[in-house]
C-alpha cells in the first residue's frame, strides 16, 4: 500500500494518509474483534503494518509470564527469527518495552543498545529501526520493531520519521488491548474449566458419603469442606451379622491431592471393610495399599471401629488421629488417643502390619470422633473452640437427637461469612439417636409470649432457599385471609421473603444449619411478623441498607423491607440463643 511523500498537516497528502491509517486501524480492529486465532491475526496485522509503513522487515515481540524474556511471535520480511529470544532488557526493542516508549533510530549501528548478533545470524544489514511497545496503561506486554524503511520515488530519504511513529504507537495499542483481551478470555475459560472439574470432583467426593440414615440409626456424620472438595472423610455401613463399620479420617494438605488421596482411602475402607472385621487388621491393609501410590509426604490419620448394636460394644483403631471422644451421658469425658502414627509413612510402622485395637463400652453414651477443623475452628468470639470447648457444646445439647446435636455443634464453629480454615467434619455413636422427648420438642416460638394479638399461622422450615416458596405461600394465604387488597400481600410476601433470604445468607451463611420459625399475627389494625433464627447473634449496628447509588449485588432488600414495613426491630429471644426480627404493617385503610 503505498501513501503520499508529503506530510504536511492539513494538505491534500496528509488528509489521504489520515484516512487510508484510520482504515487500516478499523480493518485491525474487525480482525482483531472477530478472529479466534490469535496467533494468525497477529501475524496479518504485522504484515499490513509493515508494508503501510514501507519497512523491509518486522517482528512482534512478546514478554514471557516472568517479563524477563522477549520472544519473537511472529516476523514479516527477508530474515525468518520467529521464536528467536532476548533479554527483556537487551537491544533496542527491550530498551522501548523498558522505558514504554516508542523509538526512532535513523543509524542503528550508532546507537550503543543495537545488538548485532540478529544481523550476524541473518545477514541481514540493519540500518534503521522503528520501535512501539505494546502496552496497555502500564501494563506492558512486548513490542512491535520495524526495520530498514523502503526508499521509494519520492518518498524522502528512505528513513522512518515521527509521523510513521506515531502511526505504528497507534496500531501498536490495538494489538496490545487485542492480545490482552485473549488472554483474558483464555484465563476466564480456564477458570471456568477449573471450576467445573473441582464441582465435579465435589459431586463425586459427596457421592462417597453415606447416605443420611433414618432417624434410629445409631450412627450419624456431617462434613462440611472449607473449599469446592476436602480432605475430610467419614463412612458407616451396616454388616451382616448386625454390627456397623465406620470410619472417619483426615488427609494431609488441602486441595485436589488432598481430595484424590481421600477418594482412594475412602473406597478402599468400604471395599475391604466388608470382609475384614477387625479394625486394627483394616488399618494395616489400607496403609500397605496407601504406601505404595501416596504422594511423598502424604499421609492419612484415620480411626475405623466396628459397633455392635445389640451389646453396646465398640472396637476402635486408631492411626495418628485426634483422641475419640467418649461422653458417658453424664458429666464425664474419656478421651482415647492414637496408639499408632498416620497411614501412608511406611508399611512397617505397626508390627505385623496390624494396628492396636481397643474396646469401650458405649452404655448410655455417646462417642465422637471429628477432625481437627473442629477443635481447630472459631468460635463466635473468635477463639478457638479447643477440645475443652467441644465438651461444653456437647454438655450443653445432651439429650438432643443426633443430628440435632452434630448441627448444633457445627453451628458453634464461627464462620464469620470467610472461608473456614479447615475441614469440618463429625461422626457420632449414640445407642439413643432419637434424643429425649422433652428436647425433641419445638423449641420456643417467635412470638413473644406476652404480645397481644391473633395468630394467623406459624410455619418452621429449614434455613434453605428450597423452602422460601413454602413460605411466600403460607404468607400469601393469612395476609389474603386477613383482608389484605393484593397490592399489600405482594408487599409483605416480598418483605418477609428478603428477611428469610437474609437470615439464610448472613445469620446462618454457607455450611450451616439451622431453622427458620416465621409467625403472622393480627393485632387491631396491624399486621405483626416475627422472624426467629437460632444461629449466632448478629451486630444489630451493623445492619442496615446501602446506599441507593451504589450500584452492587446485595444489600438493597433491607431498603424494600423498611419501605414496605412500618416498624422494622430486632428483639432478643427469650432463651437468648439466636434473633428474633419484629415488623409491623398497618393495614387499617382496608378490609
Amino acid at each position: 500500500m503505498s501513501k503520499p511523500a508529503e506530510n504536511h498537516p492539513g494538505s491534500p497528502a496528509a488528509e489521504v494518509r489520515l484516512v487510508s491509517s484510520l482504515e487500516l486501524l478499523a480493518d485491525m480492529g474487525r480482525d482483531f474483534a472477530t478472529s479466534l486465532d490469535l496467533e494468525g491475526t497477529l501475524r496479518r496485522a504485522l504484515v499490513r503494518i509493515t508494508d503501510y509503513l514501507d519497512a523491509s522487515g518486522g517482528a512482534l515481540f512478546l514478554l514471557d509470564e516472568d517479563g524477563a524474556i522477549l520472544r519473537c511471535e511472529a516476523c514479516v520480511g527477508e530474515s525468518e527469527i520467529t521464536g528467536l529470544t532476548l533479554k527483556s532488557d537487551q537491544g533496542i526493542v527491550g530498551r522501548s518495552v523498558r522505558t514504554n516508549a516508542g523509538e526512532v533510530v535513523r543509524n542503528a549501528r550508532d546507537d550503543p543498545a543495537f545488538d548485532s548478533s540478529v544481523d550476524a545470524e541473518t545477514g541481514v544489514i540493519t540500518r534503521s529501526i522503528l520501535c512501539a511497545p505494546l502496552s496497555v496503561k502500564d501494563e506492558r506486554i512486548g513490542a512491535i520493531e520495524l526495520i530498514n524503511k523502503r526508499t521509494r520515488e519520492g518518498s524522502g530519504d528512505g528513513l522512518f520519521d515521527e509521523a510513521d511513529l506515531n502511526l505504528l504507537e497507534i496500531l501498536s495499542s490495538s494489538a496490545a488491548l487485542a492480545i490482552l483481551n485473549a488472554r483474558m478470555a483464555a484465563a476466564l475459560v480456564e477458570q471456568e474449566r477449573m471450576r467445573r472439574e473441582l464441582e465435579l470432583a465435589a459431586e463425586i467426593q459427596r457421592n462417597l458419603l453415606p447416605d443420611p440414615p433414618g432417624d434410629d440409626f445409631p450412627v450419624l456424620g456431617i462434613n462440611i469442606p472449607a473449599r469446592t472438595v476436602s480432605g475430610d472423610f467419614y463412612d458407616y455401613f451396616p454388616l451382616d451379622d448386625g454390627r456397623i463399620a465406620f470410619c472417619l479420617g483426615d488427609v494431609s494438605g488441602k486441595g485436589m491431592n488432598a481430595a484424590l488421596l481421600m477418594a482412594k482411602t475412602a473406597s478402599l475402607f468400604r471395599c475391604l471393610g466388608k470382609t475384614l472385621h477387625k479394625p486394627g487388621e483394616l488399618l494395616g491393609r489400607i496403609n500397605l495399599e496407601i504406601c505404595e501410590t501416596a504422594t511423598r509426604g502424604m499421609f492419612v490419620t484415620m480411626i475405623a471401629g466396628l459397633y455392635d448394636p445389640a451389646s453396646g460394644r465398640v472396637c476402635l483403631a486408631n492411626a495418628g488421629h485426634e483422641p475419640a471422644l467418649l461422653h458417658d451421658g453424664g458429666d464425664g469425658f474419656t478421651e482415647l488417643a492414637a496408639e499408632a502414627p498416620p497411614m501412608g509413612i511406611s508399611p512397617l510402622v505397626v508390627e505385623d502390619g496390624r494396628f492396636p485395637e481397643i474396646e469401650v463400652e458405649l452404655g448410655a453414651g455417646t462417642l465422637y470422633l471429628f477432625t481437627d477443623g473442629v477443635t481447630e475452628g472459631r468460635t463466635a468470639g473468635g477463639d478457638m473452640l479447643e477440645a475443652q470447648g467441644l465438651k461444653k457444646l456437647i454438655l450443653g445439647n445432651a439429650g438432643r437427637a443426633l443430628a440435632d446435636r452434630l448441627a448444633r455443634l457445627v453451628r458453634h464453629v464461627d464462620r464469620g461469612g470467610e472461608k473456614l480454615h479447615d475441614d469440618i467434619t463429625l461422626l457420632a455413636i449414640s445407642r439413643d439417636p432419637g434424643g429425649s422427648a422433652e428436647q425433641m420438642a419445638n423449641e420456643a416460638e417467635a412470638m413473644p409470649p406476652d404480645e397481644a394479638g391473633e395468630r394467623l399461622m406459624r410455619l418452621r422450615v429449614a434455613a434453605e432457599a428450597r423452602h422460601l416458596k413454602e413460605v411466600r405461600g403460607e404468607i400469601t394465604r393469612a395476609a389474603e385471609g386477613a383482608g389484605c387488597d393484593a397490592d399489600t400481600v405482594q408487599d409483605v410476601v416480598i418483605a418477609v421473603d428478603e428477611a428469610c433470604q437474609n437470615i439464610i445468607r448472613h445469620a446462618y451463611g454457607v455450611g450451616q444449619i439451622g431453622d427458620i420459625i416465621v409467625e403472622m399475627a393480627r393485632s387491631g389494625e396491624d399486621l405483626l411478623f416475627y422472624l426467629r433464627d437460632f444461629a449466632r447473634p448478629v451486630d444489630t449496628d451493623k445492619i442496615g441498607p446501602r446506599d441507593l447509588d451504589d450500584l452492587r449485588p446485595g444489600g438493597l432488600g433491607t431498603h424494600f423491607i423498611r419501605s414496605v414495613m412500618d416498624e422494622v426491630e430486632f428483639l432478643h429471644p427469650a432463651e437468648g440463643r439466636g434473633n428474633l426480627l419484629h415488623m409491623k404493617k398497618s393495614v387499617r385503610d382496608q378490609s
